[in-house]
């Protein structure tokens, strides 16, 4: 290994004390022995995998980046060690307090600097500290939500700062194509802006390439780079299970769960379901057979859901039976088996949840239980109308005023909860019909009427709405393909595996075939393309047989190869 390098001259700031580091090697492989040193120094980790190490050389050569690694494959680490090496603070927002605690510990075990948070569960004195801390340059680290970040004050606090580095975490949720998309995420990007654009890296586990283009355009990158790790993983065992009966399912799900924690080799475990009752009903039932099994949902208290996780981790439960509220920040590596009892909305979801299986690298096994019927429930789960009343009474609020209107001001005057009152915000400015300021004063854009303004929001969440329904059609296609799961589900995030994989229970079947089209086509993924009546998408996976496009208006679609062709359904779109 290379010399370690000597410090820098003290009064150099976070970009010149970047290049500095870059231009004191002679190439990258040597930039990355030296971030490896500085992993080993502070962090313990002997070894930094290739994608981070690209992740981590474009950062301090000054590049904006989105990574998007698998699940466990040390994401926070992309921004952890540079951090190290850039003088400031390293901003980053996650959206969950349990995943900043988390991400917080992570940091107070290792040998590096000090990390703090700023959030709702703490006392006026608490976040006092915290700002402190940050100010006198005893904290290096600052986990915010993106909730904390629409406060003006805040805001200019933070912008008073030397900001190393922007960090957005789960950065899947900036992006409508995302399956967790949360509107809070939306006003990142003019943050970024207002805190003179530091850095940027935006991080997660599942982005397909129509949620990378979502986050690049929404974040504002800058000359960004993108570090795209395999989705692959190789170790978890892809089976379902089909049903007809709803008991006939349940039974299996509680028999399956008894003979997997029965044996120390395959536990512990997940049981993801899709309702509280159905928590309820699983841990019951499994508890009164001698398992040691917890439930865990939204409707919990916050100490009961953090009491589930800390006896999870700490091996005293078999299983965790869980809604979609259990993920985040689930850093277990030996979980042995992760179950659905029922389908969920999105294979977006259904693989980020997966993921938290086999972390170590061993032997995981995956199964869902899959009745069609199910299907039902999720879409509606999912179904979400435009909330018209409230979208017109803001519409017609603002056309009303002549100046901007304060937003808790704006909201005493409505006639809708909170959730419809936020989501009505949220589409009206994704129709370009409003903004919103820096201080939180609402005020109209654009020359439209107030019917326009509603009607354009409720086109936008119609088409979001057309979005989700097609994603849970490609739950349904998963869940009934006779062809290799694993080349069907890498195929959904644009990741070609040449052959079957072997690991799947159609392969162990034997009966998933190559599906590597035969023949010359136009469609390679990624190709813009564009139909007479869906529009323009993008080619996510080519099959044997079959294509999948994500269409910007109607979401995702599959198509008959042999159709297009005959017919001529897609043309290639050409760059303008």
């Amino acid at each position: 290994m290379s010399a370690p390098l000597s410090d820098p001259p003290p009064d150099q700031g976070s970009d010149r004390r970047a290049r500095w580091y870059v231009q004191s090697v002679t190439d990258q492989g040597e930039l990355a022995e030296q971030l490896q040193q500085v992993a080993a120094e502070n962090f313990g980790w002997s070894q930094l995998h290739p994608a981070q190490l690209d992740a981590m050389t474009a950062v301090l050569s000054g590049h904006d980046v989105l990574a998007v690694l698998a699940t466990g494959a040390g994401k926070s680490a992309i921004y952890q060690v540079p951090a190290l090496v850039l003088d400031g603070t390293a901003v980053v927002v996650s959206p969950l307090i349990a995943l900043q605690n988390d991400q917080i510990d992570s940091l107070l075990d290792a040998d590096a600097p000090d990390a703090v948070a700023l959030n709702s569960t703490q006392s006026t004195g608490e976040r006092a500290d915290a700002w402190s801390a940050v100010q006198e340059g005893e904290a290096q680290y600052l986990f915010l939500s993106p909730e904390q970040l629409a406060d003006e004050e805040r805001l200019s606090v933070l912008a008073a700062l030397d900001i190393s580095l922007f960090v957005i975490d789960e950065a899947h949720c900036v992006s409508a194509w995302g399956h967790d998309f949360r509107p809070d995420y939306l006003r990142l990007g003019s943050v970024i802006e207002r805190l003179g654009h530091p850095r940027v890296v935006a991080l997660t586990a599942t982005a397909a390439l129509p949620v990378r283009r979502d986050i690049v355009e929404r974040l504002g990158l800058r000359d960004h780079r993108e570090v795209i790790a395999g989705f692959d993983r190789p170790n978890l065992h892809l089976t379902v299970k089909r049903f007809t009966e709803d008991n006939h399912k349940r039974d299996a799900v509680i028999t399956r769960v008894r003979a997997l924690t029965a044996d120390p080799a395959t536990r512990p475990g997940l049981l993801y379901v899709a309702s509280r009752n159905d928590t309820d009903y699983y841990a019951e039932t499994l508890s009164g057979r001698g398992v040691r099994a917890a439930g865990y949902h939204a409707g919990m208290s916050g100490s009961d859901r953090e009491r589930v996780h800390e006896r999870f981790l700490a091996d005293e439960l078999d299983v965790v039976i869980a809604t979609s509220a259990f993920g985040m920040g689930i850093d277990k590596p030996d979980v042995r088996f992760v179950l659905h009892a029922s389908v969920p909305e999105s294979l977006d979801t259904y693989y980020q949840q997966i993921g938290r299986g086999g972390r170590d690298g061993e032997h995981a096994e995956v199964t869902l239980f899959y009745r069609p019927e199910d299907l039902s429930l999720q879409r509606f789960l999912t179904a979400n109308k435009p909330p018209e009343a409230a979208l017109e009474q803001i519409a017609r609020t603002l056309a009303e005023r002549a100046e901007p209107v304060p937003r808790a001001e704006l909201a005493a005057e409505l006639d809708a909860s909170a959730g419809q009152q936020k989501r009505a915000l949220n589409l009206l400015e994704q129709a370009g019909a409003l903004t919103i300021s820096e201080q939180g004063a609402v005020q109209p854009a654009g020359d439209r009427s107030p019917g326009q303004a509603v009607d354009e929001a409720k086109d936008i969440a119609r088409a979001h709405q057309r979005l989700i329904t097609s994603r849970l059609e490609m739950m349904r296609e998963y869940a009934e393909t006779t062809q290799c799961r694993r080349q069907h589900i890498l195929g959904y995030f644009g990741e070609k595996l040449p052959h079957p994989c072997g690991n799947c229970d159609n392969c162990d079947a034997g009966i998933a075939a190559d599906t590597h089209p035969d023949g010359e086509h136009r469609f390679d993924v990624d190709t813009p393309v564009r139909h007479a009546t869906w529009g323009a998408g993008v080619v996510l996976s080519v099959e044997t047989d079959r294509l999948t496009v994500l269409f910007d208006d109607v979401g995702y679609k599959t198509l008959s190869l042999a159709a297009v062709k005959e017919h001529g359904l897609l043309e290639v779109e050409r760059p303008t």
